[in-house]
């Protein structure tokens, strides 16, 4: 735990490039350590070196894609990885209260969220999702580059939340965006 404590967000974006890296090259798709014995050796508290916002789809599980294990990263998921006054607020008491220097936002490839903002298609709730998302994309139809801009519009959205604070953020914050690719497990920070 020690160990992450006071890294900048340099470090934690090299380490999640890393991790990702290491991810790719095993057979098995083992992940960090995540076992009944590490989360007992984080009872006292967690350290995470980095925010993780991604989408809900199953199929994208930070802990594997980077490698990381119990209390390596702090994940928020929303559908089509939105950001609502709960998700800046889960973002703002990882940077407050737990040090965590590093926001990335972390879209996929085929993202059904995103599918459904293009094709116009949302029911009641799922509108105050789509709707995010058709503002971030606009006009564009390719479902690739729609990613690509709902990720950017994403950061951006964290980062004007977090410049708007009364309080301004202890120490340099860096929010970045990503692509993870479900074709090859690779990802492509923007």
């Amino acid at each position: 735990m020690p160990e992450k404590m006071g890294m900048t967000w340099q470090e934690a974006l090299q380490k999640l490039k890393n991790g990702n890296e290491m991810w790719l090259k095993e057979r098995e798709g083992r992940t960090g350590n995540v076992s009944v014995q590490s989360v007992k050796n984080h009872m006292s508290g967690q350290s995470p070196y980095a925010v993780v916002v991604t989408c809900s789809d199953s199929r994208v599980i930070p802990e594997a894609v980077f490698h990381a294990g119990t209390g390596d990263i702090f994940v928020i998921r929303t559908a089509g990885n939105t950001i609502g006054e709960e998700a800046v607020g889960s973002i703002e008491y990882a940077i407050d209260h737990l040090g965590t220097r590093l926001v990335l936002i972390l879209g996929h490839t085929h993202c059904g969220a995103v599918g459904a903002a293009i094709d116009g298609a949302s029911g009641h709730y799922v509108r105050c999702i789509t709707d995010r998302i058709t503002k971030a994309i606009g006009s564009e139809k390719d479902p690739y580059k729609a990613c690509c801009l709902n990720v950017l519009s994403s950061a951006e959205e964290v980062k004007k939340k977090l410049a708007d604070r009364k309080e301004p953020c202890v120490g340099e914050t860096e929010v970045r965006g990503a692509i993870f690719s479900l074709e090859d497990g690779t990802v492509k920070f923007l």
